[in-house]
């Protein structure tokens, strides 16, 4: 393999189009497309913004040898799980097993950007979960949530997630996060569409959130929600209550909304 078929496996790998990794690397769209068609040789600058970004020596790039990289493939199709992406794992150098990484909501922000890079990875929070119901053979990943559109799960909590490799097993009414390119970290209850239109319909638990439908190609990783842990448990009651609030409030407007409705009729 040459550098040109390596530039453009690993760009597609990690799920980028040509302009989203110009912009990774600061250059133009058409040179990424020159160096990719072979029509162009990257200059060493380049060449080292390749070498960072993929975690590959510019002598692996070239001659083709990704083997040594630092990043666990994992078979992952925008439809169905059977193409090649890259997940980036952290494991320890004791025991050869993988670490579960703790997303909090100070970093949930940079996770869009990084969730790729085995640097930015390895620089979060990390763990093990030594749980009889969890098993040490999945991936998994910690992520904090922040919000009201899953009430009764309360800001702050902390989501136990194991990685879903193949997306056309998501399943209806399960509870998932997910990693999108317009909102980075989505938690959600999900409604799978694939096989109908190729979308995930995402469902709040607070129905004041209407739902809405996100395409494979916008969802970048997925993640099957397992546990919860919450500490503030005194929050609880007050969550419920916001809750049965919201719900009179909706139905007062509705029933104001059905009145108005008679009057104009």
């Amino acid at each position: 393999m040459k550098l040109d078929q390596t530039l453009k496996s690993m760009r597609k790998l990690n799920g980028w189009t040509q302009e989203q990794l110009a912009k990774r690397v600061g250059l133009k769209r058409s040179l990424i497309g020159a160096y990719e068609e072979g029509r162009a040789e990257p200059k060493i600058e380049s060449l080292l913004a390749f070498s960072k970004l993929f975690n590959l020596s510019i002598d692996d790039m070239i001659s083709g040898k990704v083997g040594g990289s630092k990043l666990i493939l994992k078979d992952n199709n925008r439809l169905a799980g059977n193409k090649l992406r890259v997940l980036a794992v952290p494991i320890d150098s004791e025991t050869n097993k993988e670490k579960v990484s703790l997303v909090p909501v100070k970093a949930a922000a940079g996770y869009l950007g990084g969730y790729g890079d085995i640097d930015f990875v390895e620089a979060l929070p990390q763990f093990s979960l030594p749980m009889p119901e969890i098993s040490s053979e999945e991936t998994r990943r910690v992520f904090q949530i922040q919000g009201d559109s899953m009430l009764p799960f309360l800001p702050g909590s902390y989501l136990i997630s194991s990685y879903l490799q193949d997306w056309s097993k998501i399943q209806t009414g399960e509870l998932y996060i997910f990693l999108t390119q317009e909102d980075g970290i989505v938690f959600k209850r999900a409604k799978n569409h694939i096989i109908e239109t190729g979308e995930i319909e995402l469902i709040s638990d607070n129905s004041i959130y209407k739902p809405y439908r996100v395409s494979v190609e916008d969802i970048l990783e997925v993640w099957k929600v397992e546990g919860n842990i919450q500490f503030d448990l005194s929050k609880q009651n007050s969550s419920d209550n916001i809750i049965n609030q919201l719900e009179v409030l909706q139905r007062e407007v509705r029933s104001l909304r059905s009145a108005l409705e008679k009057n104009v009729a």
